[in-house]
């Protein structure tokens, strides 16, 4: 197992550029640092599940998760995001970090449920997913896509006022599901409509993770999702 100090991990992923231009159609915000940091060093710490493994981070954005997991020794990473501005800057930041294990996929992360070739594919999915705030419902797109891809775990941050609904979800999709920290995510002023110059939202970290009967695939049967767009 890997061991990486999370302080120095946190002072590192504090040198990573975030969006210049955050689109609040997809919900940009940028994963800071600290929440970061903690994620993944007890994602590592607790599970064992970076080191060696290969990795999804789910709307990637700059890459912050992604070159976490990279720092963290993870055997292999593809970030996968809708936004070109994103990616490009995620790019760069790979670049000027000299980090080689990371590929990019420009998609929109929903549509990955209806494509098999990605089924499966990853040990491990990590993400902060949009929270659904301006397109509801995209919270779970998001986490039904990470179970679809990962063999083993799925990590991923939800507001902590959608707990119940996520457990709701999770026994029907037939995994287990950890609250593993309650966080706060100190989201800052970002887009015009923002009247405060922070806002405090309390998070869940969770995982989840397959039930022996429950590793198959969850690719959408007919009419399962009727709207990916978002």
């Amino acid at each position: 197992m890997f061991q990486m100090k999370r302080k120095k991990l946190e002072s590192i992923l504090g040198d990573v550029d975030v969006f210049q231009n955050p689109k609040l159609r997809l919900e940009q915000y940028p994963t800071c640092p600290e929440i970061a940091a903690s994620m993944l060093f007890t994602i590592e710490s607790t599970y064992g599940d970076i080191t060696g493994k290969c990795i999804a981070d789910l709307g990637c954005g700059c890459g912050v998760l992604s070159i976490g997991s990279a720092l963290m020794k993870c055997g292999y990473c593809v970030g996968f995001d809708i936004d070109e501005d994103a990616l490009q800057t995620c790019l760069q930041n790979l670049d000027d970090m000299k980090i080689t294990n990371v590929d990019l996929v420009q998609c929109d992360v929903p549509q990955l449920l209806t494509d098999a070739r990605w089924s499966k594919r990853f040990d491990v999915v990590i993400m902060n997913p949009p929270f659904g705030t301006n397109n509801e419902g995209v919270d779970m797109l998001f986490l039904k896509t990470g179970l679809s891809l990962a063999t083993d775990a799925v990590y991923s941050l939800h507001k902590t006022s959608t707990r119940e609904h996520i457990e709701k979800k999770a026994e029907d999709w037939g995994v287990t599901m950890k609250v593993v920290a309650k966080l706060v995510y100190d989201l800052p002023l970002c887009y015009k409509n923002h009247k405060k110059k922070s806002v405090d939202i309390e998070v869940d970290f969770i995982r989840f993770s397959f039930k022996r009967q429950s590793r198959k695939s969850l690719l959408p049967q007919d009419g399962d999702l009727t709207d990916q767009s978002y």
